[in-house]
């Protein structure tokens, strides 16, 4: 019987936390409804963008072989594949060839648009469904009848150059018919942002254009459709190892079906962890909300605890029975954004599923969601036990003696330890489960160091209040002893306030820049065109040309081919662990020109340049940053293909790049005659002095009617289709960056609530002293006033801060402080400081002294 008596008893002590826990809450969550809102937005925002971005992966990976158009696909720059080549390719499986280049369309009345210009076999699609209107055979569509062949348009370009279907446009050498429009492609994803309109053909009808010069900036894909009895995973990933040990020197970029669009995969995981990282501000901002309500509940439950110590409870009993209420609130709000972000993607599939031009596939995602759990209560945790382990050593006398006094106490050495044991969990979390461990490091010691300023300035504030003059004036003598009296509000209104503001100045900078890089004016002396695939025989007469068409311009021209970086000091490309700001450049071609001058806009900064005589082993010249990133330094050699060849390089030096101006430049720069006989094409820029949309269009038509095989980019058009990327990307952060603002303001709130017992007992001495309504108003009014002052000037430094670091090293471009925005979010932040602060106010001015004074 004692045996199956004890851990009967045994379980039921362990009971008995959650049995008081529960049954202190059945009188209502009063003083919890913003403990449990920050920890609910910060959940929702977490697991809501980890179930998307974990939809959208299913889907990628589900339709990944019909995103890429078959098994796998090969590209190459600037050459079509050879007779080996290509037979290896259809050895193994069914073949489609697609040719992508920019070119230019003009319609009959002369006007022109610049088009991204897909060919395609008759065995395209292999996979998937080209959307059409009208739909008809690919066949009937891209066929030739009387010199003049088929092909189909994006509804822009129609839009663009007023045109209908069955109008005829030239590109090139060649006429074409518009007999459909471009709905959908079922490969678009797998090629990338375009930048113009979509112009479908076929191979041979580009053939006809003219425009496959040597060196011509053309991308030849080769997807392969395996065998159906040979088309799983291990059978692609077999064959791709196949073709690179069969044709190491071909130069291609190979993708399989598991990375169709690793590009957009990159995209996604990024942008993931920025909006998970906007989610831990979201919760770390609602930690102080739940810091504040656990010690306003403890301070309203103070008789409470006294009467549980006086029966014989112990301190560890009294923090079990509030710890267990800790954590079933932070479970509540848990469950609230858990419910909210997991329904997410598929309230965004049946709403938006149409229109979106990715593969989601909305299901629950256990991972997702138990991380934004793991979140949720390690924040609730870290943030909550420090005002619980206050509770464990004060005797019953001092519990009592609070009402007059608020003398604090720092939890025994236990509980430090054990708050010190969640935030090291929380940290692990946070880097362990980062796409990038670098950007998520800087978050948390960001966090840190702003945690640990916003403490510091609340302690300064305090202490400059507690060290002015006396003033004679009534009020302002009133309001500065509210600030550092005990029991003040300053350092929850601080901490509250400040992190809001930091992050919303942060976005507001990032915005502000954006927008004046991209969508405000130019660069001073930025091009106003681009010029590409310049044969390079043609090069002296079109440069010629440009300075006829445009008198007292400034035309620059260089020679440039395509290549790939294969190996950098003697290790492979895919091995070279490259820094998250630098492994684009190990993605796909790159642009590479050789010359003996030192490009316009390049600062050598390493090694000395080797001048325009030099004819001596090939050198490289790379930019400063990249080079840093791939872990380089001067003498290691880099091997690029091109055309199919690879051509090794010494490091001779290392540039900084004004990439801002617009000019023409490159990452990497080789010495002269490194690309002696490549076929090449040559890239010119034309920066007008004084430019006028009227000439621009002159320019363009005389350029296409003189040059038909050239390409002209109006460097405005292009900065106005990166703008609107950018404003979308723009929109989104700002969406998610408002779950963080609303956890501030809710914190801000409940911070004020958490005083009210103060305000009150104030209120009513100050009254019954003779204090009129109006004095009391302008004095509470006067102190908020200087705390949320005070406040927001360290948001605005520590935000600006943190935007100029995001501006300038992860984007790479200027940044000009934004003094409006910076100024309309401090008068916010007055507004909303000075309004909480007085509807609370109000309401403890209204209570009657009597009730008050009689508890006293």
């Amino acid at each position: 019987m004692t045996v199956v008596a004890e851990p009967v008893s045994a379980r039921r002590r362990a009971s008995v936390p959650l049995r008081y826990a529960l049954r202190e809450l059945r009188g209502g969550l009063r003083g919890f409804y913003v403990f449990i809102a920050c920890i609910g937005l910060g959940v929702m925002t977490i697991s809501g963008v980890g179930s998307v971005a974990a939809s959208l992966g299913d889907g990628l990976a589900r339709e990944g072989r019909t995103l890429l158009g078959g098994d796998a696909a090969f590209s190459l720059m600037q050459r079509e594949a050879n007779p080996e080549e290509l037979a290896f390719l259809r050895t193994h499986g069914e073949v489609a060839v697609t040719a992508s280049l920019r070119t230019m369309a003009r319609a009959a009345d002369g006007r022109l648009a610049l088009v991204e210009m897909k060919a395609v076999d008759r065995n395209y699609p292999m996979l998937g469904q080209l959307s059409l209107g009208p739909d008809m055979p690919i066949a009937e569509l891209l066929a030739e009848h009387d010199g003049v062949y088929g092909a189909a348009a994006d509804q822009t370009l129609l839009a663009r150059l007023d045109l209908k279907l069955g109008d005829r446009v030239h590109v090139g050498q060649a006429t074409f018919q518009i007999r459909s429009i471009v709905e959908a492609e079922p490969d678009k994803l797998a090629g990338g942002l375009g930048f113009a309109p979509r112009f479908l053909v076929s191979v041979a009808s580009l053939r006809a254009t003219q425009l496959l010069q040597p060196g011509s900036l053309v991308r030849w894909t080769y997807r392969v459709k395996l065998p159906d009895d040979k088309s799983d995973d291990r059978a692609t990933t077999q064959f791709v190892y196949d073709a690179r040990q069969a044709l190491p020197h071909a130069g291609w970029q190979i993708r399989s079906r598991d990375n169709a669009s690793p590009q957009l995969e990159r995209t996604i995981n990024r942008f993931t962890q920025f909006l998970t990282l906007v989610g831990l501000a979201a919760l770390l901002v609602g930690g102080v909300g739940v810091a504040n309500a656990v010690k306003s509940h403890i301070d309203r439950r103070r008789d409470v605890i006294a009467t549980f110590k006086a029966v014989g409870a112990t301190g560890r009993d009294v923090f079990s029975i509030y710890l267990t209420q800790v954590i079933v609130l932070a479970l509540a709000g848990s469950v609230i954004g858990l419910l909210a972000g997991g329904a997410l993607p598929f309230i965004i599939v049946e709403v938006f599923g149409k229109l979106l031009p990715l593969p989601i596939e909305p299901a629950l995602h256990r991972n997702e969601l138990a991380l934004s759990l793991a979140y949720g209560l390690l924040t609730a945790l870290a943030f909550g036990l420090w005002p619980l382990g206050r509770v464990h050593h004060v005797p019953v006398a001092a519990l009592f003696r609070d009402t007059v006094s608020n003398v604090r106490h720092r939890p025994r050495w236990s509980y430090l330890l054990a708050t010190a044991a969640v935030i090291a969990v929380l940290v692990a979390v946070i880097i362990g489960a980062a796409y990038d461990k670098r950007v998520a490091t800087i978050f948390v010691v960001a966090s840190i160091a702003v945690f640990a300023l916003l403490r510091g300035i609340a302690a300064a504030l305090m202490a400059l209040a507690r060290r002015l003059p006396r003033s004679p004036a009534t009020m302002l003598r009133l309001a500065v002893t509210n600030i550092h009296r005990p029991g003040a509000l300053t350092p929850s209104v601080v901490m509250s306030l400040g992190l809001g503001l930091a992050v919303l100045v942060t976005i507001t900078q990032i915005d502000g820049n954006l927008r004046r890089q991209f969508l405000a004016a130019l660069p001073e002396r930025a091009p106003s065109f681009y010029f590409i695939d310049i044969p390079s025989t043609e090069a002296d007469r079109f440069g010629a040309f440009l300075k006829q068409a445009a008198p007292g311009s400034t035309v620059e021209e260089v020679s440039m081919l395509r290549g790939r970086i294969v190996s950098a000091r003697g290790v492979k490309a895919e091995e070279l662990n490259p820094s998250t700001d630098s492994e684009w450049v190990l993605q796909s071609d790159r642009g590479l020109t050789a010359t003996g001058e030192i490009p316009k806009g390049s600062k050598i900064v390493q090694g000395k340049w080797w001048g325009a005589d030099y004819n001596g082993p090939p050198l490289v010249s790379i930019e400063k940053k990249i080079a840093d990133g791939l872990h380089l330094k001067l003498g290691d050699e880099i091997v690029v293909n091109v055309l199919g060849r690879d051509i090794s390089a010494r490091i001779g030096n290392m540039r900084s790049i004004d990439w801002q101006g617009l000019g023409i430049n490159f990452v990497l720069v080789f010495s002269p005659n490194t690309f002696r006989g490549a076929p090449h094409t040559h890239i010119a820029t034309l920066t007008e002095a004084h430019p006028d949309p009227a000439d621009d269009a002159a320019i363009v038509k005389r350029v296409a009617n003189a040059f038909p095989m050239v390409t002209s980019v109006r460097v405005r058009e292009a900065l106005e289709t990166i703008g609107g990327v950018v404003t979308n990307l723009v929109l989104a952060i700002r969406g998610a960056s408002a779950v963080t603002l609303i956890s501030a303001i809710l914190v801000l709130g409940g911070a004020l609530a958490a005083g009210h017992r103060h305000r009150v007992f104030d209120a009513v001495i100050l009254k019954t002293l003779g204090a009129t309504r109006a004095r009391l108003l302008s004095a509470y009014a006067l102190e908020y006033l200087l705390i949320g002052l005070a406040t927001a000037i360290f948001g605005v430094i520590s935000g600006s801060v943190a935007a100029w670091l995001i501006v300038t090293r992860l984007m790479t471009l200027s940044f000009v402080w934004q003094a409006g925005s910076a100024a309309g979010v401090v008068v916010s932040a007055l507004l909303v400081t000075v309004g909480l602060g007085l509807a609370g106010t109000l309401v403890a001015l209204n209570q009657k002294p009597a009730a008050v004074l009689r508890n006293l």
